[in-house]
Formats: C-alpha cells, sequence, structure tokens
C-alpha cells in the first residue's frame, strides 16, 4: 500500500473570525501536499448563518479539486437556540448545516486505501455536554454511545489493510496551551475512543495544533484554526498525517504571514496499535 497523506484542517470560522487572506494562501497551498484525503473536523462557520455557510461551501469546493474532502460539524455550525435540550427535536439545531453539507452529519468516506469515519459531538446546549462550568454551555461537546458503537461498527466491516481515520470536532486531549478538555466526561469519551479500532483520531476545536495520544496507544491530530482567534499569538496551522504501514507521522504547517505560505514545523511520530500487530 502507498503511503496514505491527510490534510487535517478546522475551525475555519467564515463570519466575523475569518481570515480571507490566509484562507486564499491555504486554497493555492493544500494541492501542493498531494492529498490522498481531506478532513475538515468543524467549526466552519461562526454563527451558523445562510452566508458563512455559503462562503465555506465555496471554499471547500475549492479545496475539494485537490482531493477527496470530508467535513463534519462543530460547535459553531449548530443552531442549539431553535432546539435547546432537544425540546424541539435534535433535527431543528442542524437544518442550515444539512441544507449546505448534507443530510448526515456523521458521515463516512470510503476510499481505496482509507476510510474515514465521523462521530458527531456537537450538540449544543444538551444535557450530555454539561458540566458545572457555566460557560461551557454551548461549547463543551459530549460523544454519545450510539456514535462511538456506530464508527466500531464500520470499522469492524473495514478490511484490515486500510486505514482508518476516526473524526470529532471537539478535542480529545487538553489544550497545548489552554489545558481545556473539549468534550465533557473526557476520560470515558477516550476510554470509548480506544474501543474503536481506529488508527488515528482527528479532532479541531481548541484553535491551538497538537499531536499526542490516548493513553500511550492511539493517535491523536488536533487541528489548529485559519480564523483571527489564535491562542497565546501562535500562528493558525494545520496537520498533515502520513500514513505508511504501521508508522504514523503529524507534522503541523504554520502559517506565515509576512511570506504568504505555510511552513512545516517539527514532526511527531506515533505507531499504529491495530496495523503493528496485524498482517496486512
Amino acid at each position: 500500500m502507498s503511503e496514505v497523506v491527510v490534510v487535517h484542517i478546522s475551525d475555519l470560522h467564515f463570519g466575523g473570525r475569518a481570515d480571507p487572506p490566509q484562507l486564499a494562501v491555504l486554497e493555492r497551498f493544500i494541492p501542493s501536499l498531494e492529498p490522498t484525503v481531506i478532513v475538515a473536523s468543524g467549526d466552519l462557520t461562526q454563527r451558523a448563518r445562510h452566508g458563512e455557510f455559503q462562503a465555506a461551501q465555496h471554499h471547500l469546493e475549492a479545496l475539494a479539486a485537490a482531493a477527496p474532502l470530508y467535513v463534519i460539524p462543530g460547535n459553531h455550525d449548530v443552531q442549539w437556540w431553535r432546539s435547546p435540550f432537544n425540546v424541539a427535536g435534535p433535527r431543528a439545531k442542524y437544518g442550515k448545516w444539512r441544507r449546505y453539507f448534507g443530510e448526515e452529519l456523521s458521515p463516512t468516506l470510503e476510499l481505496d486505501e482509507v476510510i474515514v469515519v465521523g462521530m458527531c459531538s456537537a450538540h449544543g446546549i444538551a444535557f450530555g455536554s454539561l458540566t458545572i462550568n457555566p460557560n461551557d454551555l454551548g461549547v463543551r461537546g459530549h460523544l454519545p454511545a450510539a456514535e462511538v458503537a456506530r464508527a466500531r461498527e464500520i470499522f469492524v466491516r473495514t478490511p484490515p489493510a486500510k486505514v482508518r481515520l476516526a473524526v470529532l470536532h471537539h478535542n480529545v486531549l487538553p489544550g497545548v496551551v489552554s489545558d481545556r478538555w473539549g468534550l465533557a466526561r473526557p476520560r470515558a469519551a477516550q476510554a470509548a475512543l480506544l474501543t474503536l479500532g481506529a488508527d488515528a483520531v482527528l479532532c479541531g476545536h481548541d484553535h491551538t495544533e497538537g499531536a499526542g495520544q490516548i493513553a500511550g496507544r492511539l493517535c491523536v491530530s488536533t487541528a489548529g484554526t485559519h480564523s483571527l482567534r489564535t491562542r497565546g499569538g501562535r500562528p493558525s496551522a494545520f496537520n498533515v498525517l502520513r500514513l505508511d504501514g504501521s508508522r504514523i507521522q503529524v507534522a503541523p504547517y504554520r502559517f506565515v504571514r509576512g511570506e504568504g505560505t505555510f511552513c512545516a514545523g517539527e514532526s511527531a511520530w506515533f505507531t499504529s496499535e491495530r496495523r503493528a500487530a496485524s498482517p496486512l
């Protein structure tokens, strides 16, 4: 099997926080990486408005000319005020997302060498996402057991040689600057993710790029943001994953505004426990 190259972007925030000059550079730069697949892990908009969704759709259609594109919603893409705590049913929250990006909130994209399976963690103000911190309302997410079970079943049916990527919006490791989790009950979510049989988990939300592992066993890529709201004065960044056999390289690509380009940072290397243990 040839090397699988995954471009992982997140948190574009079309609307008041978007950075159009940077997004134009991103659109030109990504094809040079010759990606196998492009994954956008949510928060495409700032306020889930029609114009924001339309701008995001236009931008992502341009990226899709370089490689198959996978998208999943983030908390900013959810109209939670239409159905807090699901009082008007879950569909009311996702109407605009479905109009522009399709009926499935947790789609599956299967290619010759890779399968990408989503799990919706963005539910707005919902019982499962509540914490003791009122500032988390509408911001934190949660990972329902049904989402994990569905993703696990898809991976069980997937040929062993195919790279398996799981995607959700909220960060599953603490932010490297904020030290904040994206999910309510994060330790339980981590334990659930370890049961998937995935090679890597891709997420965003924290606006800071990172790479790490859950329990030293499961690779996690956290993409940064391409909006004007970064943490600690850090530049915007996205991640590139290169998977070859059981090896996984995760490299950040940071925006150099003065030069109008992205430059690769220091890579982190991981091993897919599943692929190392299985004859492929």
